[in-house]
């Protein structure tokens, strides 16, 4: 007879804890990805024509606001609401499912940065190489279309698997009351399968990452080459590009690998063994991924950078301009209460 794995509950103080982080993460990945999106839309608002580079990223950062908003609801659900007795809910199959939706077209849009990184910085010798660099500049708009395209039809598979499951749980259970057990244990391993399932189209983009970090890396060996050869100066612009783009994609590739773990590791944790305490850890580290990969997009971003520093530019000197005038304020009550002193 099958038999479940007791349930590990999480102290009080532990789900507060877990709460206050996640709302944090939160936080700073709503401001660091709503400031990409502000920065962009405002030379969209000024009619400026958007690069490439800052279109793909203007989508990034939508998706990846959803994507955290997901991972709070994901928290909530699983601190104040989720039942380890029946680890797999509805609502939280629906907040997972998209999730792996929201996921999906946020690492097939990172993929489309990353091949517009590399043409744009690789200097590439063999001519059929060099034509693909050309068309990946100039097709970048339809390479967003079919990554739309593409995550749509594996949105549309995932709900479709979603709503077949829940069908099947809805019908299944009515004739088997005595073995209520087994099927929590068949719908759990459907559920698994789905997961694993909706993340196979994760493999592409993820091999395009590899390619382009090989070849950016190749590019700045044979760089360095020719800059020993030429004795050019340390701080060459190509150099500073090739480093920079190199840093984005190991840095994503970090965060999308402890992401994706986090993820896998989390299924067994809440259904096989009902670790909520486990699941959190995992919900957690998957939170910090896309909002610390933002910010290390800022920082090798010029127009972003320039944003940054202008913003805090403005608010230093209107927090100069409220000390001066709060100076100037207590040196007229000084002056009214001295002035009344004399003239009772």
């Amino acid at each position: 007879m099958l038999t479940l794995t007791p349930v590990l509950t999480v102290s009080y103080e532990a789900k507060i804890v877990f709460l206050f982080f996640s709302i944090l993460e939160f936080a700073v990945g709503i401001l660091v990805n709503a400031f990409i999106v502000l920065v962009n839309l405002g030379d969209v608002v000024k009619r400026q024509p958007l690069k490439n580079c800052d279109a793909v990223l203007l989508c990034l950062s939508v998706t990846r606001l959803f994507l955290q908003g997901l991972l709070l609801l994901d928290a909530i659900q699983l601190t104040c609401f989720q039942q380890m007795k029946d680890p797999l809910s509805h609502n939280y199959q629906a907040i997972l499912t998209l999730w792996m939706i929201t996921n999906q077209v946020s690492l097939w849009l990172a993929a489309c940065l990353s091949l517009l990184y590399c043409s744009k910085i690789v200097r590439f010798s063999h001519t059929s190489l060099l034509c693909l660099a050309n068309w990946i500049s100039r097709r970048i708009s339809q390479m967003l279309l079919v990554t739309v395209l593409f995550s749509f039809i594996c949105a549309v598979l995932c709900l479709w698997d979603f709503f077949s499951r829940s069908h099947f749980t809805v019908t299944a259970v009515v004739p088997m009351n005595n073995n209520t057990e087994l099927d929590l244990r068949i719908s759990k391993f459907n559920f698994f399968y789905s997961f694993v399932f909706c993340n196979v189209g994760s493999i592409p983009p993820f091999l395009s990452f590899l390619v382009s970090s090989g070849m950016l890396v190749v590019s700045l060996g044979s760089h360095m080459k020719n800059m020993k050869s030429q004795t050019r100066d340390c701080r060459d612009p190509s150099l500073e590009a090739h480093i920079r783009a190199i840093v984005f994609l190991v840095s994503f590739l970090c965060f999308y690998v402890v992401s994706f773990c986090a993820a896998l590791i989390s299924m067994p944790l809440l259904v096989l063994w009902h670790n909520k305490g486990g699941v959190m850890a995992c919900i957690g580290m998957m939170a910090a991924c896309p909002s610390g990969h933002a910010a290390i997009l800022i920082s090798g971003n010029a127009k972003l950078r320039r944003a940054v520093k202008a913003m805090l530019l403005w608010v230093q000197s209107s927090w100069k301009v409220r000390s001066v005038h709060e100076t100037v304020l207590r040196i007229l009550i000084r002056h009214e209460r001295g002035s009344s002193q004399i003239h009772p």
